[in-house]
């Protein structure tokens, strides 16, 4: 399993240093590589991370500030030149604190221990395959019984999640990512990064466009179209 990360620092020399690092850790996926914080906010709208790697200082908004400023942080690694900031950085929940300049032996430590703590708190979808016919998602202040069968596709909506379903739709905040994890793989395909449908709702595939049995049409990823056309025998 990937994991897919962000690094953020305003540093050109200590930027490239933990672009290499990443690079050179087999089960990380750069997903960007950001001056500031303004940047890392514009991909994380686009884009599942389950790893933030940030400074801390920085101007205008500090790595703190900015992750403060998250409706649902992914997990974090601060890596700065200032170890006065160790406390506070703890005191978000980061995964670790790092101090620069920081060996690979250091950082791969530290990544090392993200991976544990990720794997342990998503879901196993093959466990999840075999005894689910339902999720229950947060609709409001109550849980929803949603059966799965009944999922026409899900949009993303940056912390939200709208689930469309053949007579209503359900919003609920999650992230994309985790919504994926919790659908069968034989069922859902991911087609675009903000949609994933369910494959026996798909009526036809006009270019990059597919209209489902409830007339509606949503978009094709580029980079998701060759996948869709194996997984449906083309």
């Amino acid at each position: 399993m990937s994991i897919s990360c962000l690094v953020v620092d305003d540093e050109p020399e200590a930027r490239e240093l933990i672009v290499k690092y990443v690079n050179d850790v087999s089960f990380l996926e750069l997903k960007g590589v950001c001056n500031n914080a303004f940047e890392a906010i514009d991909i994380l709208q686009q884009e599942d991370v389950d790893l933030i790697i940030s400074d801390i200082q920085m101007p205008k908004i500090n790595g703190l500030e900015f992750i403060r400023s998250l409706k649902n942080p992914p997990f974090i690694i601060f890596i700065t030149a200032y170890p006065n900031y160790a406390v506070e950085g703890f005191e978000i929940n980061a995964v670790d604190y790092l101090v620069k300049p920081t060996s690979f032996n250091r950082f791969f430590k530290a990544v090392n221990k993200a991976e544990s703590m990720i794997k342990s708190r998503m879901p196993n979808p093959v466990a999840m395959e075999k005894r689910l016919k339902n999720i229950f998602l947060k609709d409001g202040f109550k849980l929803l019984r949603v059966p799965i069968d009944q999922i026409v596709y899900v949009e993303g909506l940056r912390d939200y999640v709208q689930i469309m379903l053949p007579d209503k739709k359900v919003i609920s905040y999650m992230r994309m990512k985790n919504m994926e994890s919790m659908l069968p793989a034989d069922q859902f395909i991911r087609i675009h990064k903000s949609f994933i449908i369910n494959i026996e709702y798909i009526k036809a595939i006009k270019g990059n466009m597919i209209e489902t049995t409830a007339q509606v049409e949503i978009p094709i990823g580029t980079q998701y179209k060759e996948h869709l056309l194996k997984v449906i025998g083309m």
